[in-house]
């Protein structure tokens, strides 16, 4: 990998963890009742504020890297190969994966939690049946959503590239909308919010590269501060665009600083993180399931001792993403060893004709 996109890859890698924090968050800490130490329930709660508080540091910037990385296929390459390089290799992972979570969630959730009511549930990975399952695919009402997003994405982005700042006037307009006039389908709502995002960084990712590059800080550090605290307060009443753009700013900046004065290595581990995404935001959520429901149980009965409670809900959040990352990596490795990457890749007998003529 060359030396000039390690850190570009290193945010990747603080992206993909802050969504696996994240799920073991929301699965695990909103569903205690009992709490037997006294400071377990001030605790929980502080996961759970800390989860949200990190909403516009973590997807935003995450699109933003996917859109700035396939900018060339936009640009560049004509659509045969991008069929197959970037919409149809996708959407092989997301049709896997979504199949994988269903079958595996329903598998964990029948063996663990039996009387679990997920009538209500709207993500299919809990569907009673093919029907479901399929509907919520295609409404974006699953936790494999960021796939989703960069199938339409790059799509819009590609077939409408020479409309640029009317789009992005109506992205703009419908990332600040959706947040009042939600749809049916959290999944989609989170494919529209977003989508202003990536296609910032396909579109003008390099010029926003240089400016982060080069702009003086120092000179412009009180309009900055102005400026995240106006968006802020905008944040508080559900408007997070422009702390979110604010976020992309700063994240990049800060880890172009870093790299200038600690070089990363390829072997790092962020590096390393950030080079199997995928891998780890496809398996890490039916490993969180599994997590959740195995402890919540025992821990709503009261079985665990006091101060063994307090430790696991300080520590929870970091040893479900080391396990999940690890985990991650060995699916990878086990998928590209044995099994001509299989889980991630499209076998060439089903690659589209069209991108092998």
């Amino acid at each position: 990998m060359k030396q000039k996109t390690l850190w570009i890859n290193q945010i990747k890698g603080l992206c993909i963890c802050l969504v696996v924090i994240y799920h073991s968050v929301i699965t695990f800490y909103p569903h205690l009742d009992l709490f037997q130490h006294p400071w377990s329930e001030t605790l929980a709660k502080c996961w759970i504020y800390f989860n949200l508080y990190l909403a516009p540091f973590r997807m935003p910037v995450f699109f933003f890297i996917s859109g700035y990385l396939i900018r060339r296929y936009i640009d560049e390459v004509p659509w045969k190969e991008t069929i197959d390089k970037r919409i149809w290799s996708i959407v092989y992972v997301l049709a896997l994966w979504g199949v994988l979570q269903w079958v595996g969630l329903s598998h964990i959730n029948d063996w663990l939690a039996p009387d679990r009511d997920l009538s209500n549930a709207s993500n299919a990975a809990y569907a009673d049946n093919w029907r479901e399952f399929l509907q919520g695919m295609l409404t974006a009402s699953t936790s494999l959503w960021y796939l989703y997003a960069l199938i339409v994405y790059f799509t819009l982005c590609k077939l409408l590239s020479n409309w640029k700042i009317p789009l992005l006037t109506l992205m703009i307009l419908a990332s600040l909308t959706i947040n009042y006039l939600p749809l049916p389908w959290w999944g989609m709502n989170s494919v529209v919010r977003n989508m202003i995002f990536y296609t910032l960084g396909a579109w003008y990712g390099n010029a926003v590269m240089e400016w982060v590059k080069t702009v003086a800080i120092r000179r412009y550090a009180l309009l900055f501060a102005v400026a995240l605290v106006v968006a802020f307060g905008l944040w508080m009443f559900n408007m997070p665009l422009p702390l979110c753009l604010l976020s992309i700013v700063g994240i990049m900046r800060l880890f172009r600083e870093l790299e200038q004065r600690f070089p990363p290595s390829e072997n790092s581990l962020l590096n390393v993180v950030g080079s199997n995404t995928i891998a780890i935001y496809t398996t890490h959520r039916i490993l969180i399931e599994g997590f959740s429901l195995a402890l919540i149980k025992p821990l709503n009965a009261g079985v665990w001792p006091p101060t063994m409670e307090l430790a696991l809900l300080l520590i929870y959040p970091f040893v479900t993403l080391l396990i999940c990352t690890l985990a991650g990596l060995l699916v990878r490795k086990i998928s590209t060893a044995l099994f001509a990457d299989v889980f991630f890749t499209p076998p060439a007998k089903l690659r589209p004709a069209i991108a092998t003529r």
